[in-house]
C-alpha cells in the first residue's frame, strides 16, 4: 500500500510548511486517475499524523474527476479510467484532469 509512504510525505510537507504551529486541518485534493485511494489516505492520516503538529486534525479530501480531449475528433469527456475511449472510439487522448494529488489548503491555529 504506497498510500501510506504518500500519507507520510504529505504529513511531512504540511508539518514543515506549519513551521511548528499546530495544525487544524488539511484538504487533499487527489484525482480519480491517479492511482492513489482516498480512503487509504484518509485511513492512515491519523497514525501518521500522531506525534506531529497534525494530530488531531481534520482531513477532507476532494475528488477530482477523471476528464479528458480526443486527438481524433476534439470531445472532451469524463473518464472513468486511465483507457477509457472516447465515443468515436479513438483512444488518442489528452488527460486534461483527474491525476492531481495535491495540498490545497491548511489551516492553522492562531499563534500565541
Amino acid at each position: 500500500m504506497h498510500e501510506l509512504g504518500i500519507t507520510q510525505n504529505i504529513v511531512a510537507i504540511v508539518s514543515e510548511a506549519a513551521n511548528g504551529r499546530k495544525v487544524r486541518r488539511v484538504t487533499l485534493e487527489i484525482g480519480e486517475l491517479s492511482g492513489v485511494m482516498a480512503d487509504a489516505v484518509a485511513f492512515c492520516f491519523d497514525v501518521v499524523a500522531q506525534g506531529t503538529v497534525l494530530e488531531g486534525a481534520e482531513l477532507d479530501i476532494r475528488s477530482i474527476r477523471g476528464r479528458a480531449r480526443c486527438s481524433d475528433c476534439g470531445a472532451e469527456f469524463d473518464m472513468t479510467a486511465l483507457y477509457t475511449p472516447c465515443a468515436c472510439g479513438s483512444r488518442h487522448l489528452e488527460r486534461l484532469q483527474g491525476e492531481e494529488l495535491n495540498i490545497k489548503t491548511m489551516e492553522l491555529e492562531e499563534a500565541a
